[in-house]
């Protein structure tokens, strides 16, 4: 512990630090190795360190005080709805719009918050869609194939709940299922966000007993479950997988699911209990908690880097991702430069992902030359990592402000563009304030593609509220509502910053608690902020007491940006607030120093 010593301040001023040291190290007597099939798998040789950087390099100048806590997208939802109270009409604007096609997609609001980064999986999984790859397939794969490429559009155009009707006729029909069309249709499925449908594409297989299930089988369905139906229904999976089939793999998908909820007691216990089933601590587990107190309290990543190097755990080129985007976040562009080079030197390449993490904080640094360079050497790539690079640079030169460059890389698009670089030249065109241009690449998207999810019309929704358009806004989700896409929590927290934009608090609070009555998704976190934040800026301290309570019945407990806003409506209201370190305790959060601050300037009893 002398690195982390010599790192931060005193631990007898963070108790909460002494608190994560206790969980992570439960076991030190335990002695744990990657395993080589796991490194093979998920690490190639060229992406791992060849040694372990010091904890010291991470944190050679402090990282700031505050500490941003963003939202993660919930899952735990049945795609489910009945049909007879799917309408909600609030001045036309429809709430829950919904069809048999889409009502199941479920958003990520991951990607719509933490832009550019795969928070909680290494990146590329979701890179294309389905019919950006269907060009290539005529004529070129077999009939089999073919016939696996009807089934999983049969599967996605099916009414919920309706999967295994579907699989039935294809069986009757002389049809058969080998191990990759299976593996196809799933990844197809939950590249759309699926998740209702591929869970009971899943118990359609064990069922008919279609293949022997293995390992990873079983934690593909425990995270199905838990995006379907919560974690708790994940946990009562486990118990009933088999012994053999219950290993590390397994617990690793239930931390990941934790992750994703930003579920820190849960995924702390999770990560303990591999600890204590003896598993080996692999770099994906430690990335998991990487991401997590990235988010929560970016202080605790030294616990988990001075786990890894206890066990010998090379970072791979993911977790350093992980922390260049940690010390740029925290302003530290000297200690971000560092780590990369170090990086470097160990062997570890950059890919055009973590060059965008560089990129992206020269930008919000002001440094506008060292960002071009960076962007330079991303646009040299594009003739192997053509597909990712297009949809990278875009929104890149438009926060430079550059509109040649985008106009330049759109129209190379142009010629054949994928769905996500469509998104990303709505976001270019929308920064730049081009509102007219971001459209004309809807529209567009709309002719090639026909059928959009609530994510692709959330991407022109977002450039309207950016730009406070509430008439475009409300019109546009309306026209969302009409196509039959799901009007899910994107669009609500377009739709809310819309009216906070125009200065009507309390219609934003009226969509927001609508949408959360009638539907089963929960609104995103930062949804609730943002509308409790305004709440506090008026100093209305019932309101913004009302909508602390309705983000906690919200399943969004544990969090200390809550609390902070809480207390800030007490001091711009000029009133005492009374117990508030017990309420905290209780919930089993601790002050940082800056929050401690704002409880003492509210305290009733200080000494003036």
């Amino acid at each position: 512990m002398w690195p982390l010593r010599r790192a931060f301040h005193p631990l007898k001023k963070q108790r909460y630090f002494l608190e994560a040291s206790r969980v992570l190290f439960a076991k030190p007597e335990t002695s744990s190795n990657l395993r080589g099939d796991r490194a093979s798998r998920y690490h190639p040789a060229h992406l791992l360190s060849t040694k372990f950087f010091s904890v010291k390099l991470f944190h050679h100048t402090p990282i700031l005080e505050g500490i941003f806590v963003r939202s993660c997208s919930l899952c735990s939802v049945a795609d489910a709805r009945s049909s007879s109270d799917n309408l909600d009409v609030e001045d036309g604007i429809f709430l829950e719009p919904e069809t048999t096609s889409t009502v199941d997609v479920i958003e990520d609001s991951n990607a719509h918050e933490e832009v550019g980064e795969e928070l909680t999986s290494e990146p590329g999984i979701l890179d294309d869609d389905l019919f950006d790859t269907e060009k290539g397939v005529v004529g070129e794969e077999s009939h089999k194939k073919k016939a696996s490429l009807e089934l999983c559009k049969a599967i996605m155009d099916a009414p919920s709940h309706s999967v295994a009707s579907v699989l039935d006729k294809w069986l009757a029909e002389g049809n058969d299922l080998n191990r990759l069309s299976i593996s196809k249709i799933i990844v197809s499925l939950r590249k759309r966000r699926m998740y209702g449908k591929t869970l009971q594409f899943s118990e359609w297989l064990e069922t008919t007993k279609q293949h022997d299930l293995t390992e990873q089988d079983h934690a593909a369905r425990l995270d199905l479950i838990a995006k379907v139906h919560g974690i708790q229904k994940a946990e009562k999976y486990i118990e009933n997988i088999p012994k053999s089939f219950k290993g590390e793999l397994v617990y690793r998908t239930l931390l990941t699911c934790c992750v994703h909820l930003v579920n820190i007691k849960k995924a702390e216990a999770v990560f303990k209990k591999i600890r204590e089933l003896e598993f080996p601590i692999t770099i994906d587990a430690c990335n998991q908690m990487i991401i997590l107190y990235k988010r929560l309290d970016k202080r605790r990543i030294a616990d988990i880097l001075l786990l890894m190097e206890k066990e010998n755990l090379k970072p791979s080129l993911f977790t350093y991702r992980l922390l260049l985007d940690t010390k740029g976040a925290s302003n530290d562009i000297v200690g971000m430069e560092q780590l990369f080079e170090t990086m470097k030197a160990e062997g570890v390449l950059p890919d055009i992902h973590v060059l965008a993490v560089l990129a992206k904080h020269y930008i919000s640094g002001g440094l506008e030359d060292k960002a071009k360079t960076v962007l330079r050497e991303i646009e040299e790539r594009k003739l192997k990592e053509s597909l990712d690079v297009r949809r990278v640079v875009l929104p890149l030169y438009a926060s430079l402000g550059i509109s040649d460059d985008v106009d330049r890389i759109w129209k190379e698009c142009e010629l054949d563009p994928t769905m996500n670089e469509c998104m990303a030249a709505i976001e270019a065109w929308g920064k730049l304030g081009e509102v007219e241009k971001a459209e004309a690449v809807f529209e567009m998207m709309l002719q090639k593609w026909k059928k959009l999810s609530s994510r692709h019309y959330s991407s022109l929704l977002q450039v309207y509220v950016n730009h406070k358009l509430l008439t475009k806004g409300k019109e546009f989700v309306k026209r969302m509502g009409d196509s039959g896409s799901w009007v899910g929590p994107l669009a609500w927290d377009a739709l809310v910053r819309i009216y906070l934009g125009a200065g009507d608090v309390e219609k934003a609070d009226s969509i927001l608690h609508k949408a959360a009555q009638k539907n089963k998704v929960r609104p995103l976190f930062n949804t609730y902020k943002v509308v409790m934040e305004e709440y506090a800026k008026q100093g209305d301290i019932h309101n913004t007491e009302k909508l602390f309570h309705r983000m906690k019945q919200s399943g969004y407990n544990g969090r200390l940006k809550p609390h902070e806003i809480l207390i800030q409506a007490y001091i711009n209201a000029k009133a005492p607030v009374y117990g508030f370190r017990e309420r905290m305790k209780a919930e089993n959060i601790f002050p940082n120093k800056a929050f401690a601050q704002r409880l003492a300037q509210a305290d009733p009893f200080r000494k003036r």
